[in-house]
């Protein structure tokens, strides 16, 4: 296979960056064809050299925007070798794309430059991208609208499944939803929201939050909706908020490096994640938070709220506690969307957890190849010694659209699925509490026990449960309350 475009910069100049995930090559072919895992281009349409700048404008003009590479391939382009090029095309878009990047990323100015024509052209393509707020470069006519800025910019691909979740509003539907309740039924699955929620997010890091743990954490969701920009302060208030444990209660940002373990392995096959080096992190996180803060009224709410709870986690500015950080991030920046009310909730973090191999996949997106470009050295038990061999632009610039479609499919399974189940269990427990007292006198607390268990339990009421309510139950109030469960459960068995 003859590389070309952006995988070959990446190969030829040695870039320590990730492989292109869709290269393109040289194919016996009549036109350019997008095929499953890579670009197949005729020879006539590919670069005529093996110079940097041909293969650069074709990759701008043919596979999009990929940052990483971009960010390590101009400082290895002289400055005249791209201003000669735009001397033969000066309102030429991808040559003045090239020289916009090239002044970003190479820290230089580009001068005695011929003047420059042409209408202004989005930096990202609309049609390919999600994009963010225009901001206009005059000089050579660029429009950037990535998600983020020149430190940090995370780059999500319009994929079918993201232009599906832009235009399902999610976050719309779920209001319309809990309105058509009524204020009563509302609140109660709301409660039952932020509980599971708070239980959810605890059990994917395999934990049980103690009654002042989960009630915390209930609260600091609840004040999601409160207009308090993401900074290190506040940031280190909600760690030291979800922590137990005084020593790992942080007061600002980590100062030393951390890393993630798995699997159950020992030595340095253990560890199958390590964030950018704390000096790395102090630069990213204000170019992070900066776009946490403005993304979520700029673009998709969903998008948001991804971005930020994916983009949080692979930083890892905590020695603990950012897992569950990074799904509070996700609630936060629907919240700061404007478009749910206060005190709605979408319990994303219930979804996750029936997910959590997708989730799983999701993360490795990033943090396997990520992975890959440190070399780890184990010396005994927890110590470790690590030397990081790639480039600073993938924390920076990293493909966040798996983690998006992920927090698309989770968004419609909390609306779909979890809001809507709670809201018919409730539905079938008030029906089922109203013909047992029609028809027996159960103390309230039995009465919810009885009816709770047998929802969930496929209509049945344990032998335990009957034993332990004999003394104050008639026994065909047992099989009453099982009958109308079991009618509860096939009709909604039926409806789905």
């Amino acid at each position: 296979m003859d590389a070309i475009g952006y995988e070959y910069l990446r190969t030829q100049l040695g870039l320590s960056v990730f492989p292109v995930a869709h290269p393109a090559s040289i194919r016996p072919v009549s036109r350019i064809l997008d095929v499953q895992d890579e670009l197949q281009v005729p020879k006539g349409v590919a670069p005529k050299s093996g110079h940097p700048i041909e293969h650069l404008l074709f990759a701008l003009r043919y596979e999009g925007i990929n940052l990483q590479i971009l960010a390590e391939t101009m400082p290895k382009i002289a400055g005249e070798d791209l201003i000669a090029r735009l001397r033969e095309s000066p309102s030429g878009l991808f040559i003045r794309k090239a020289c916009y990047l090239w002044e970003w990323f190479a820290n230089g100015e580009l001068s005695n430059l011929p003047a420059i024509a042409g209408p202004y052209g989005d930096l990202f393509d609309p049609a390919d991208y999600v994009t963010g707020i225009v901001r206009k470069d005059a000089k050579w006519r660029i429009n950037f609208n990535g998600l983020g800025s020149a430190e940090y910019c995370p780059v999500v691909r319009l994929t079918q499944l993201v232009k599906d979740g832009i235009a399902s509003d999610v976050l719309g539907r779920t209001k319309a939803f809990l309105e058509s309740l009524g204020p009563t039924n509302a609140d109660r699955t709301l409660s039952w929201a932020y509980l599971s929620e708070t239980d959810s997010s605890f059990a994917i890091e395999r934990e049980a939050p103690s009654q002042s743990k989960a009630e915390t954490f209930v609260a600091l969701l609840q004040q999601a909706h409160e207009k308090i920009e993401l900074t290190e302060e506040y940031l280190a208030d909600l760690q030291s908020a979800t922590i137990s444990n005084p020593y790992e209660k942080a007061a600002c940002f980590r100062h030393e490096q951390n890393w993630l373990r798995g699997g159950g392995l020992r030595g340095a096959g253990s560890v199958t994640y390590v964030p950018p080096s704390p000096e790395l992190l102090s630069k990213l996180m204000p170019a992070f938070m900066d776009m946490a803060n403005s993304l979520p009224r700029q673009s998709d709410p969903v998008v948001a709220a991804s971005v930020a709870s994916f983009g949080f986690v692979y930083l890892h500015p905590f020695m603990d506690g950012n897992g569950r950080l990074s799904r509070f991030l996700f609630h936060h920046a629907l919240c700061q969307s404007g478009r749910l009310d206060q005190g709605l909730l979408l319990p994303v973090s219930v979804a996750m957890k029936r997910h959590e191999t997708e989730y799983l996949e999701a993360l490795q997106s990033f943090s396997k190849p990520a992975r890959k470009l440190w070399d780890v050295y184990w010396a005994d038990e927890d110590l470790f010694d690590f030397k990081f061999k790639g480039a600073d632009s993938i924390y920076r610039f990293w493909d966040a659209t798996q983690c998006v479609e992920f927090g698309y499919r989770m968004a419609e399974q909390a609306l779909g699925v979890d809001l809507r189940q709670e809201t018919e269990f409730l539905a079938s427990f008030d029906r089922i509490s109203k013909a047992v007292n029609d028809e027996f006198d159960i103390r309230g607390n039995d009465l919810h026990l009885l009816i709770v268990s047998a929802l969930q339990n496929g209509g049945r009421v344990s032998n335990n449960r009957r034993k332990k309510l004999a003394g104050r139950v008639p026994e065909e109030a047992f099989d009453f309350v099982e009958r109308l469960a079991k009618t509860e459960l096939t009709e909604l068995n039926d409806v789905e």
